[in-house]
């Protein structure tokens, strides 16, 4: 038995061995040089007493050095558990003692306040920075490297633990297998023509299927380079953007973008694609984007259990909006509660079958058995339509929707008439208790910069366009909403902080 998945990302091909990596400081790392410094980390997780199936867990900075270690586990056959940099010691305490890890990767700067933890769990702690430092890349540095014989695995070994967000209790464990990874992988890169002429500006977190398994993956199969930013800023992006060929970004990308005079059509007249996702993106900024610059956004749909389910077409309508059609390998469908599928255009549950779906939950086999079905039907909880034609649109979280007075309220299409309104840059619907109709509906509403939409204007342009019990009791002017690090807005933040805003009798 071979590896496979080690063989697609890292194997010898024609153009393999150009540029791979290309720093903000200029200098570059071969595809050559990333296999290289990929053997050695694999050399010293054997040091360090790792073995096929181990866990790796790691949470540090963004940096050339841990995409190899991440390169290091797929060849040593390790489990790479990639952790949000933005976790805190008790969080860190939880993914620690749940996973159980061989090892645990720490950036320098957090060592002293994470040793501990991991000394409570019971698990080694090196130490990877982003400037070859670290105990990790130290004990690296010795190892030679050599070509590396990688550890034989199947298409069902995992590859991959990924803890999602836990906004509704307990993070869950996804557990992602080499053919999860690599089927995904080979089908994103034909769907999006990815070649090794392409050079991709990555200024996504590491830590997320996004930034990691798509975009890096991706590269890799194809043969491509990247431009490795630590994170996005707006003036590296027009600075670095010359040297690319395409871009993947979260929606907050995109509209920091439209909002800056230098997205021009000369600004990305050599840019044949950019993709968005991990979020909605605003039709409006759609429109915006293509307005300014020509192109269209390519938008897709995934999630940490599935990798990547859907995609606006290359050649064809990108409709915006949507998250395009069902890719290769990969069924879609919309079903009632009663699990009867439902005609088109019909909101329901969104429910996805195909290679790229995860193994089931670490450690929980109810939680697996409830939102995996034994014939392999995952339940994302995402509500969405199809079109007759196969386009789907994401309507919201089914722990998003809105229930006032025994009427169902999704979220999404009352977002998308208050974004039309004049003056609001984007908006979340959110229901909160309400002694009467159990939930009210509440707009929390962000103005465009220099702009005062009054919630009277919101609600009347609802009124207009809405059946009276969508439209929101109650509209909230914030100067912004509440994100995670993918750009994803926290439904769940703004219930707690509006949560008293009907008051006793609502």
């Amino acid at each position: 038995m071979s590896n496979p998945f080690h063989e697609a990302l890292f194997g010898h091909r024609s153009g393999r061995d150009g540029t791979f990596l290309i720093l903000p400081d200029g200098a570059r790392i071969s595809h050559a040089q990333f296999r290289g410094r990929a053997a050695q980390f694999a050399r010293a997780l054997g040091v360090l007493g790792v073995r096929p199936g181990d866990r790796v867990a790691v949470q540090a900075e963004k940096s050339a050095d841990v995409l190899a270690l991440y390169a290091a586990c797929v060849g040593a056959g390790a489990v790479f558990l990639p952790l949000n940099t933005a976790y805190v010691p008790d969080e860190i305490d939880y993914f620690l003692r749940d996973a159980e890890p061989a090892l645990f990767v720490a950036a320098p700067a957090a060592a002293a306040r994470l040793a501990p933890v991991a000394e409570a769990a019971g698990v080694r702690m090196v130490t990877l920075g982003t400037a070859g430092d670290g105990s990790l890349a130290a004990l690296a540095d010795k190892e030679e490297r050599g070509p590396l014989l990688p550890v034989a695995r199947g298409a069902g070994d995992l590859a991959a633990l990924l803890y999602t967000s836990g906004t509704t209790g307990r993070s869950k464990g996804a557990m992602l297998s080499q053919g999860n990874l690599l089927s995904n992988a080979l089908v994103l890169a034909e769907a999006w023509r990815f070649t090794a002429r392409d050079v991709l500006l990555h200024a996504l977190p590491v830590f997320h299927t996004h930034g990691l398994f798509v975009a890096t993956n991706v590269t890799l199969v194809a043969g491509g380079a990247m431009i490795l930013m630590p994170r996005f800023d707006a003036d590296e992006v027009f600075r670095l953007m010359p040297q690319a060929t395409t871009m993947m970004g979260v929606p907050t990308f995109y509209t920091r973008l439209v909002a800056d005079a230098r997205l021009t059509r000369a600004a990305v007249e050599h840019m044949r694609l950019f993709v968005s996702g991990s979020a909605p993106l605003l039709a409006q900024t759609h429109r915006d984007f293509q307005a300014a610059t020509g192109h269209m956004i390519l938008e897709r749909y995934g999630m940490t259990e599935l990798n990547m389910a859907t995609s606006n077409p290359y050649a064809g309508e990108r409709r915006p909006g949507t998250v395009g059609m069902p890719l290769p390998e990969v069924e879609l469908r919309i079903r009632d509660d009663a699990g009867r599928d439902l005609p088109p255009d019909t909101p329901g549950m969104i429910e996805v079958r195909g290679p790229n779906v995860f193994q089931g939950y670490w450690r929980m086999p109810e939680k697996t058995a409830e939102e995996l079905r034994p014939d392999g039907w995952f339940i994302t909880g995402d509500i969405g339509t199809q079109s007759a034609d196969g386009y789907v649109t994401i309507v919201g979280r089914a722990k998003d929707l809105v229930i006032s007075g025994g009427f169902n309220i999704y979220p999404a299409e009352v977002e998308a008439v208050i974004d039309a309104v004049e003056g609001v840059l984007e908006s979340a619907v959110i229901g909160l208790p309400h002694d009467d109709l159990g939930e009210g509906v509440v707009a929390i509403v962000v103005p465009r910069p220099g702009a005062a939409p009054t919630a009277d204007l919101v609600r009347e342009a609802c009124t207009a366009r809405l059946a009276r019990f969508k439209v929101p009791r109650r509209v909230v002017l914030v100067d912004a909403l509440p994100r995670n690090a993918m750009g994803k807005v926290q439904k769940a933040e703004l219930r707690r902080q509006h949560a008293g805003l009907f008051g006793e009798r609502g």
